[in-house]
């Protein structure tokens, strides 16, 4: 058994697909039209183009929201992404005008940094050390 879609809420699907893809990198996997303006949209890692999918899915339900709520005014990251060189991403994506709400930071045995997707949700991103 392993992990084959796993999914975060979000406000607006398009500006998710676009945040997702233009300014993280990742590659659109599947863009199915569910009916009204819902879709199946996932995305997936250009490094692991049949891995792990994630669904960007619309948080349109009272629970979904105040989920997404609740996470964000908490300050906890909704999921955590893996880097190799935390600087050269946290360069990269600044660059790209993401903002960070943690700067890089050592916290243990890995650096991490977090930033907001636009889309609703913190997003921690980690590189392990040593």
């Amino acid at each position: 058994m392993k992990v084959a879609v796993t999914s975060v809420f979000v406000d607006d699907q398009e500006k998710a697909k676009q945040f997702y893809t233009d300014v993280l990198g990742f590659a659109v996997k599947h863009d199915i039209p569910l009916g009204g303006d819902a879709r199946w949209l996932t995305v997936v890692s250009p490094a692991d183009p049949e891995g792990v999918e994630l669904l960007l899915e619309p948080n349109g339900t009272p629970i979904a929201q105040a989920y997404q709520r609740g996470l964000r005014e908490a300050g906890i990251p909704v999921m955590i992404f893996g880097v190799d060189d935390l600087a050269k991403e946290h360069e990269r994506l600044t660059g790209r005008g993401v903002r960070f709400t943690t700067p890089p930071t050592q916290t243990g045995p890995v650096l991490m940094a977090i930033f907001d997707d636009t889309c609703g949700n913190l997003v921690n991103l980690q590189q392990p050390l040593g």
